[in-house]
């Protein structure tokens, strides 16, 4: 999703370790303070995403919640992020990427204190609608935001920084929420969002949308902050400007062109691998991790959303290393061999629950199969998907494809996490029931 083209311009010689050299990019600092304020915005995604986790049974009580009550808080947030995801696009044109993770934040923040201050459903859901809102905004924008503010050989690296910090907020979650009751644990949103808030007025907006919308004068003076003081950015500002020209030129992409059929093969790739990647069910596991472990035997869920809450941050780590070097396919084959035995073994523990075998190590099995499943979800079907969406798209409808792909993929998490609770309830073995009538 975010722009390509642009590199570092050359600079002048100096010794000072902080002073460009010819062909350098000059100081880091400004990138790596924006980079770090940004994907503060990727780590309140992975609290809102993780605050159902380990709060079902809390809230349940504490507010008297119905099963269906809980399902549709959980799932809520969704909807929400698919209204931010259709909205980020527009606003981060017209409102800056500054101030789109600035409206973001602020609407975040508005979600997270209706959830501390909730005394019924109404409330709650209201709150978890505005987080909802607010992330499906970050998960445009902050990629963007880096992508066009890093050196074109720090890119790539930077980026996954958004993946990582992600899977940090919901480890952080998954750890802290086991803790805590679920009123503070609003306060690992919260926070972050007030910081992000604050660290958006000593950092530059993205200088490419600077030359885009014709602020020339702001756009020099942003590269220059982002390149350091003394290096030398006009190789690097021609190539902006060149760029952006080029892309105003581009025939504009509609909906209709992603039914056209010369580009059928990237729609049908980006689609299948986002429904693939929700409708394994990710969300189910990540949504109501607590239950799902007191339904496999667990006197409490803390112990197994501790463990998911160590594991997934770094094995989000070692994919990111391994995405370029082993490449997509690979990565994604061993990520979805891994997700099937993990899934088997966890409705393999359920199915000897229900029929009474084995009860000492149902637990243990269960535990066993979602840790794999995690561990494999986070080494290549998480980041892939989004990495293969961003290369497949022609330029010219990359921007309307990556918005139906987004959508799709947010309206196939809706519909795992809503219905999730009432398929452990109904069947947490996945056992066809059988009915009355089948022996009648």
């Amino acid at each position: 999703m975010g722009a390509s083209g642009g590199g570092g311009g050359g600079g002048a010689a100096s010794s000072a370790p902080l002073l460009p050299r010819p062909g350098g990019q000059g100081s880091l600092a400004m990138v790596m303070a924006s980079t770090g304020v940004a994907v503060l915005g990727s780590f309140v995604f992975g609290v809102a995403i993780g605050y159902s986790a380990p709060t079902q049974s809390k809230i349940r009580d504490d507010l008297q919640l119905s099963l269906s009550e809980y399902s549709f808080f959980g799932s809520i947030i969704t909807i929400g992020a698919m209204i931010g995801a259709v909205a980020s696009g527009y606003l981060a044109d017209i409102a800056g990427r500054k101030g789109a993770m600035r409206i973001s934040a602020l609407v975040c923040i508005v979600g997270w204190l209706a959830i501390f201050f909730a005394q019924g459903a109404a409330s709650l859901d209201f709150g978890r609608f505005c987080t909802g809102f607010g992330v499906g905004v970050f998960s445009y924008v902050v990629p963007v935001f880096i992508a066009e503010i890093a050196p074109k050989a720090l890119r790539g690296g930077l980026t996954t920084l958004n993946q990582l910090l992600l899977c940090t907020g919901l480890s952080v979650t998954y750890i802290v929420g086991t803790i805590v009751t679920w009123r503070m644990l609003v306060i690992a949103g919260l926070v972050p969002c007030i910081i992000l808030i604050i660290g958006l007025f000593f950092i530059p907006e993205s200088p490419r949308w600077l030359a885009k919308v014709g602020r020339q004068k702001e756009f020099e003076i942003a590269l220059q902050r982002l390149r350091g003081k003394h290096a030398d950015v006009s190789l690097e500002a021609v190539e902006i400007r060149e760029f952006i020209e080029a892309i105003e030129r581009l025939p504009k992409g509609g909906v209709e062109d992603l039914f056209n059929r010369a580009y059928a093969r990237p729609v049908v790739v980006g689609v299948g691998l986002m429904v693939f990647q929700q409708f394994v069910g990710i969300n189910g596991i990540l949504f109501y991790a607590s239950e799902t472990f007191v339904s496999a035997g667990f006197a409490s869920g803390d112990l197994g959303t501790i463990l998911m809450g160590c594991i997934q941050a770094p094995i989000t780590a070692v994919g990111a290393l391994l995405m370029d070097r082993s490449g997509r396919r690979p990565l994604l084959l061993i990520s979805t061999s891994g997700l099937l035995i993990g899934s088997l073994m966890s409705g393999i523990s359920f199915f000897l629950k229900n029929n009474g075998l084995y009860l000492e190590q149902v637990p243990i099995i269960a535990l066993t199969g979602i840790l794999v499943y995690i561990a494999s979800y986070s080494i290549g079907m998480g980041a892939v998907p989004w990495v293969i969406m961003s290369e497949i798209f022609p330029i010219n409808i990359k921007g309307i494809g990556g918005s139906f792909v987004t959508l799709v993929n947010w309206s196939g998490s809706w519909a795992v996490s809503f219905a999730f609770n009432f398929f452990m309830s109904w069947s947490s073995s996945g056992e066809p029931k059988k009915t009355p009538a089948m022996f009648s």
